[in-house]
């Protein structure tokens, strides 16, 4: 197994003093895609939330470590420079900010914080217009405020081309397949796929199985009452579509 990329360490979280995570243990090796499946209110969102640094959700126990460095005292921003990338359920929409110059700050923002100079004009607009054509992404999209009036399949869309371009070293995805029909699911799917790499882990966390028909898995774990009570390779998410969630209630790890 290789080294680990991101490592879940006993994590205790609260949301208004309410424990939601309850010593959740995660090992993702470098490399590979763990899905994380479980129930509505079983903690999923709550553990990609922390993992990013959202504010809200406070940290009462164990550690995020990503890439060998401890991440739990560090800022969202400072996260996104260690190599983490969280794409959200919703992602949220900015009026008034172009979603190119969204991605030309995000860009050199990551730039900046491994030392390196900033962008040209030409060679921005080459590597967005090469990930935009990959992932049949319009034009016309990269032209307007980031997420106004977009579709929902245009929004994960967009996240992923963000993605595509920051290069992070970990993928969390929460919910990527919400909202979208089965022809957005594929192309935001192969997106996804091209970025797998041996130095990149993704986690990405779902209800259904279906995106798993896409996203083939490395592992599978399922979430219940702020913990993972089983882990199991791909077979694992075919046995809950046709079993439920059920099983595993009160379940212990």
């Amino acid at each position: 197994m290789s080294a680990p990329m991101l490592e879940i360490k006993d994590l205790r979280v609260s949301v208004e003093d309410k424990e939601i995570l309850k010593g959740v243990n995660l090992i993702v090796p470098a490399g590979e895609v763990h899905a994380i499946m479980g129930r509505n209110g079983s903690g999923k969102s709550t553990l990609s939330y922390a993992i990013a640094g959202r504010a809200g959700y406070e940290i009462t126990g164990g550690d995020v470590v990503l890439d060998g460095q401890s991440i739990i005292d560090m800022e969202p921003d400072e996260r996104a420079a260690a190599g983490l990338f969280l794409a959200f359920q919703y992602p949220i929409e900015i009026p008034g900010v172009a979603t190119m110059t969204f991605l030309k700050s995000a860009m050199n923002a990551q730039r900046k914080s491994r030392g390196e100079e900033e962008l040209t004009i030409p060679d921005f607009m080459k590597a967005v217009r090469g990930a935009a054509d990959k992932l049949s992404i319009n034009k016309d999209m990269l032209k307007r405020a980031l997420n106004v009036g977009f579709s929902g399949g245009e929004k994960k869309r967009a996240e992923v081309l963000q993605m595509a371009l920051l290069e992070p070293k970990m993928c969390v995805m929460d919910e990527t397949d919400s909202g979208l029909d089965i022809d957005a699911l594929k192309v935001v799917s192969e997106g996804v796929n091209q970025m797998r790499a041996p130095g990149r882990s993704m986690l990405v966390i779902t209800h259904y199985q279906r995106l798993l028909d896409h996203i083939v898995p490395d592992r599978v774990h399922v979430f219940s009452d702020g913990q993972i009570v089983e882990s199991g390779d791909k077979d694992l998410a075919l046995m809950l579509e046709s079993k439920g969630y059920a099983a595993f209630d009160g379940a212990a790890a």
